[in-house]
């Protein structure tokens, strides 16, 4: 199975089982059409018929240096992934996303957390359910020696004497259980100060900083109870974060783009203006009804902004800047392991949720979805059937995603936005899909462009 593609003046192809990546001729590009899965020994007659602006001499010649890749098992190679999927069952836990508050100083329009309390009422996690929550991810991990744990919310600032004291149990049972905690925390900076920065720098493995971009995007939507904008108060304060965090520790700022910022290349381009070199600007996904909604009308402008930003960060790189944006940052020498293409984050198996109250989910945006409450806590429970049918999400299932070129990079999509937005766990959100096509392709000839200068 392969894709070719045109972009930033190449003929480009992606074979899609190997992650080979191709950079073609013109003659060659063309005669992918006539070559087929199979790659006959010798080009098909009905390529000269087609292509008899070239001689046959050079048909023959570009035939068989294809014909060549194809022997080595990086052009219409074969599947290799169909019997892993096959075999998967569940797996050990090792991530968690743990709502410390269901509450937060923010009031962001879009916010599917319902802004802040998931629509179960605004609420800070007890620390004895935080110990808890370690002592479960233990058990659960069974072997694993790294565990992740992202402290979320609403605004996990609000509750930050328990996230301190989570940390300090931890790290008080690693040693005796073998086990090595990653934590991360999501902000929106609105608490930031010297203090909880320096501790966040100490021990947090990595940090999201949430900001959609310039001061009149960000303030359109981010705004705090009584309507004003947060783009002054969150500035300095990541500025200082990042500042304060050196080079070898991770963070990134996070954003959101809706139907009134579709011109979102310009957010992006402003944050790294500011200082920001790891950056994230992610599509909306909500209800269509909504008018911040993304609509099929805008996805034209979209393509554009996705092309205008690849190109200013080819520029950029090209000028020994340094600029990372998240969806376009793909691995095409290794890349993750089979099982990650085929079930990407896979919530509701090795990654859940846990509310303030003890409840599990199979992940933040399931919480408030009561048909998929795993369990409690404090009750002691675990629905491990339901683990076990999370588990067999696999981008297999997904009949959609047979024929598409993108699968192994996205694994079907969102299992929380599939189900709500597209139809079911097994039929991805297509307004998704279209985007994450699009992304890959600029990914690609991103990498393909720098690899040859």
């Amino acid at each position: 199975m392969v894709h070719k593609f045109r972009a930033g003046g190449l003929f480009l192809a992606l074979d899609i089982f190997s992650n080979g990546v191709h950079i073609l001729d013109e003659l060659s590009y063309k005669l992918l059409d006539f070559a087929g899965e199979d790659m006959p020994q010798v080009c098909p007659s009905i390529a000269y018929e087609e292509l008899k602006e070239y001689s046959k001499d050079d048909i023959d010649e570009c035939y068989d240096e294809l014909l060549e890749l194809h022997k080595k098992g990086i052009l219409f190679s074969n599947d290799t992934y169909a019997k892993i999927a096959e075999s998967m069952g569940p797996a050990p836990i090792k991530s968690m996303c743990l709502n410390v508050a269901h509450d937060c100083n923010l009031r962001c329009e879009y916010c599917f957390a319902a802004k802040g309390d998931f629509g179960q009422g605004r609420m800070l996690m007890p620390l004895e359910i935080g110990k808890k929550a370690i002592d479960f991810m233990i058990e659960k991990s069974m072997g694993r020696h790294n565990l992740e744990l992202d402290f979320f919310g609403g605004e996990p600032l609000m509750n930050f004497d328990v996230v301190k004291g989570v940390i300090e149990y931890a790290r008080s049972r690693e040693k005796e259980t073998n086990k090595n905690f990653r934590f991360t925390i999501t902000t929106n900076g609105m608490l930031l100060n010297e203090e909880n920065i320096d501790y966040i720098n100490k021990e947090m493995f990595n940090v999201v900083l949430s900001i959609d971009g310039c001061k009149e995007t960000n303030d359109k939507m981010r705004v705090a109870p009584n309507g004003t904008g947060s783009y002054d108060i969150i500035i300095p304060k990541f500025k200082k974060l990042v500042e304060k965090r050196g080079e070898d520790k991770s963070y990134y700022v996070r954003g959101t783009y809706t139907h009134f910022n579709t011109d979102f290349a310009k957010d992006v381009m402003h944050l790294y203006d500011l200082g920001f070199d790891q950056i994230s600007v992610e599509p909306v996904v909500c209800d269509k009804e909504l008018p911040y909604a993304l609509t099929d009308a805008d996805l034209p402008l979209i393509f554009n902004e996705y092309d205008k930003l690849a190109n200013e960060i080819l520029t950029l790189k090209k000028n020994g800047s340094h600029i990372n944006f998240f969806h376009f940052m793909i691995d095409l020498n290794g890349g993750p392991c089979a099982i990650k293409r085929l079930r990407g984050c896979s919530c509701g198996n090795e990654y859940v949720a846990v509310t303030p109250e003890g409840d599990i989910y199979p992940c933040h945006q399931f919480v408030g979805v009561e048909e998929f409450k795993m369990g409690n806590l404090v009750d002691n429970t675990f629905n491990n059937e339901m683990k076990k049918d999370f588990s067999a999400i696999n981008v297999y299932k997904k009949e959609d995603c047979d024929n598409c070129f993108a699968k192994f990079y996205c694994s079907g999509g969102c299992t929380a936005n599939n189900y709500q937005y597209g139809g079911g766990f097994f039929k991805p959100h297509k307004y998704s899909c279209e985007l994450q096509r699009k992304r890959l392709e600029n990914s690609i000839m991103i990498q393909a462009l720098l690899a040859q200068n």
